[in-house]
C-alpha cells in the first residue's frame, strides 16, 4: 500500500515562501514521476511541478516558473516543493501524486499519476 502524507500547508502573506513536503512510504521510488497538482474552489485539479526521482530533471508550469523549486530526498523517500513569491492565485489545496513509468508527453497529466496524498491547503492573502 503506498501511501503519501503532504505536510506544510497553512496561512501565508503575499511575498512570503512556503516549503510543502511529500512523504512516500510502501513502495521504492525507483523509476518514478513524483509531481504536485492543485486545485483552487471550483476549478479543475492543475499541474504544477514534476520530479523524475531516477534522473532529477525536474517540470514546472509556466506561472510557477524562477518562484518554485520541486526536490527530492532519497534517504527520506520525501519530496519537496519550495514556493516563493507566492500570490492570491497559488490559493488552492496542493496535491503529491507518484506515477511509475510516466513518459513525457504526460509528465504533466493527472491520469499519469497512481497514488495521490490527501492535500494540504494553501492560503496566500493579499
Amino acid at each position: 500500500q503506498v501511501q503519501l502524507v503532504e505536510s506544510g500547508g497553512g496561512l501565508v502573506q503575499a511575498g512570503n515562501s512556503l516549503r510543502l513536503s511529500c512523504a512516500v512510504s510502501g513502495r521504492t521510488l525507483t523509476n518514478s514521476a513524483v509531481a504536485w497538482f492543485r486545485q483552487a474552489a471550483g476549478q479543475e485539479r492543475e499541474f504544477v511541478a514534476a520530479i523524475r526521482w531516477n534522473s532529477r530533471h525536474s517540470y514546472y508550469r509556466d506561472s510557477v516558473k524562477g518562484r518554485f523549486t520541486i526536490s527530492k530526498d532519497g534517504a527520506t523517500n520525501t519530496a519537496h516543493l519550495q514556493m516563493n513569491s507566492l500570490s492570491p492565485e497559488d490559493s488552492a489545496v496542493y496535491f503529491c501524486a507518484v506515477g511509475y513509468g510516466v513518459i513525457l508527453s504526460s509528465i504533466r497529466s493527472r491520469s499519469a499519476y497512481n497514488y495521490w496524498g490527501q492535500g494540504t491547503q494553501i492560503t496566500v492573502s493579499s
